[in-house]
């Protein structure tokens, strides 16, 4: 529903706010009032091509600001999803547009920078417009299938075709391939053959790289280390030897230990426990230089490696390396390439039977989506055949009771798609015996509206959220006529939102809110256009005034009154 238009400085319109309300909203004024320029103003906001012509004289640009509320599920709600413009449920979508008088333009969504490409498909899904010059939605064959079935209900048969869709495409897509194999069996046989051979020979082992890397890098440094262990453990030995001097001083400590006895005061007490200490101190130092030696022997040992392998264990990992190079792969891919390459060997020596079977897959897919896609052809044709009747059956009052309406249904194989394989068209004649051919085409201005109206009212269109604009619907028409497309605005109107421009007095009387729109002198020598909402007295003189004119009289008030239903 459309909220709120804020204009500034748009052709005769220096500033305007207009709130708007559920229902039937009416718009009247006299002829070059600028009811036109307000529907200008809002398809600016909705993405329409900009003018600069619409830059009001004087002024440096134009601004339109149009506030819509939306249901969480709206289309537009996932249309800014995908543009990455953020608004939170609940939240209402604020269309702005600025048009400088060089012509450029610039858009924003909820104060979001935004193309004015997103604009317009956002107006698209918020704004229809039905009018003299202008027909959207309806006017448009693009949309005519997806209106069509919506009036039939036929949501499962879609989804069948759809899912029909994807199978096929994808037994397609695998009959593609497997051909395209078949072509370029020969050379790729013979390479795949010689490519697995080589990493046949080579059996590649996940995680084998680091490994040997790090048992390279050990095996270089190996010799330089053995050497330099074997030099410590000399120089341990050197001069008789660390452990032959620890031994000899130990004895010699023990001898004398001997000597003094086991005296416990005087000097020979304090002699002894001195020995006793230098005793367990050099014990200790006999001990921990046995581990020493011993330590010195294992680490050794671990350096003492088999003669060849640093050869051997670079020779391996260039051969991995070189391989990796000649596949474009990590080391580590190695194994799952060599599984791929069997695999697409193993392909290409079953490709006919792989391919017979898969020509077998198509066909089914393709008879199933033939089924599918003429069930749902036959849901279109029932349910075109009972839409154009409805639409008959409201064309007469509408003064059109001439005219004929038929939905036209054309099947081809290169229509083919997730939505079946029709292509849908809204097509009149307007007088017996005329040919069929598109709304926009054969209709005239007010015609075209009326047919728009007609065929919205059949559809039970209604949409939550979207906007319907009805321009001069009722032109050239009057008294019952004009009261049968006031009657029909207001049922459009029960289930959301309809604003109509309108001459017609019969309509107006049936809005539930009713806006003038007025020129009027700006006191500086030119005009501006205001819009004004009416109630009570004021609508009634309005609605008058469409009766009988500049001049309104009190028998003018008295119809007004009974055309509004007021007692």
């Amino acid at each position: 529903m459309l909220l709120s238009l804020s204009i500034r400085d748009v052709v005769l319109i220096d500033r305007l706010e207009a709130i708007f309300r559920p229902g039937l909203c009416a718009l009247t004024g006299e002829t070059g009032a600028g009811k036109s320029i307000l529907l200008e103003a809002l398809g600016l906001a909705a993405g329409e091509r900009a003018d600069r012509g619409l830059v009001r004289s004087g002024s440096e640009e134009a601004r339109v600001t149009a506030t819509f509320d939306l249901p969480d599920d709206h289309p537009a709600r996932t249309e800014l999803d995908e543009a990455g413009i953020t608004v939170e449920p609940g939240e209402p979508v604020i269309l702005r547009r600025r048009l400088t008088m060089d012509g450029r333009s610039q858009a924003w969504v909820n104060d979001q920078p935004a193309s004015v490409g997103l604009l317009k498909a956002l107006g698209e899904s918020l704004v229809e417009v039905h009018g003299q010059h202008d027909g959207r939605g309806l006017m448009d064959p693009k949309t005519h299938r997806s209106l069509l079935d919506s009036y039939a209900r036929n949501d499962e048969e879609r989804r069948t075709v759809r899912e029909a869709w994807r199978a096929l495409c994808e037994a397609r897509d695998r009959v593609a391939s497997l051909e395209e194999a078949q072509r370029n069996a020969n050379s790729e046989e013979e390479w795949l053959r010689a490519a697995l051979e080589e990493l046949d020979h080579l059996s590649p082992v996940a995680g084998e790289e680091p490994a040997l890397a790090e048992e390279r890098k050990f095996l270089q440094h190996a010799e330089n280390a053995l050497s330099e262990l074997q030099a410590a453990a000399e120089a341990l030995q050197s001069d008789g030897g660390l452990s032959e001097r620890l031994g000899s001083a130990l004895r010699t400590l023990e001898r004398v230990s001997e000597q003094i006895g086991q005296a416990e005061e005087g000097a020979a007490g304090e002699a002894r426990t001195a020995l006793l200490r230098a005793t367990g101190a050099l014990d200790r130092a006999l001990i921990e230089f046995a581990e020493a030696e011993d330590a010195l022997a294992d680490a050794a040992g671990t350096f003492e490696v088999e003669p060849g392998r640093l050869n051997k264990v670079e020779e391996r990992l260039f051969a991995l390396r070189a391989a990796a190079r000649k596949h474009n792969v990590a080391i580590d891919a190695l194994v799952p390439l060599k599984a791929d390459l069997a695999d697409r060997l193993d392909a290409i020596e079953n490709a006919e039977g792989c391919l017979d079977e898969a020509r077998k897959a198509l066909a089914a897919a393709q008879s199933s989506y033939d089924r599918a896609a003429a069930a749902l052809t036959k849901t279109r044709e029932k349910a075109g055949d009972a839409l154009a009747k409805a639409i008959m059956a409201e064309l007469p009052p509408l003064k059109l009771d001439k005219a004929r309406v038929r939905v036209a249904v054309e099947t081809a194989d290169d229509l083919a798609g997730p939505n079946g394989r029709d292509r849908v068209q809204f097509e009149i004649a307007t007088n017996p015996g005329a040919p069929f051919g598109a709304l926009d085409r054969i209709a005239s201005g007010g015609e075209l509206s009326r047919f728009a109206l007609a065929m919205k009212v059949c559809l039970s269109v209604g949409e939550d959220g979207l906007v319907l604009i009805f321009d001069e619907v009722d032109q050239g028409v009057g008294g019952a006529v004009a009261d049968a497309v006031g009657k029909r605005l207001s049922a459009l109107a029960r289930t959301g939102q309809t604003l109509v421009v309108t001459h017609s007095p019969q309509v107006a009387a049936r809005a539930d809110h009713h806006w003038k729109i007025e020129k009027i002198d700006d006191g500086n020598g030119g005009v501006r256009t205001t819009l004004t909402e009416l109630s009570g007295a004021e609508r009634r003189e309005e609605v008058a005034r469409m009766l009988s004119g500049e001049n309104v009289t009190d028998a003018a008030r008295a119809q007004a009154d009974q055309l509004m239903g007021v007692s």
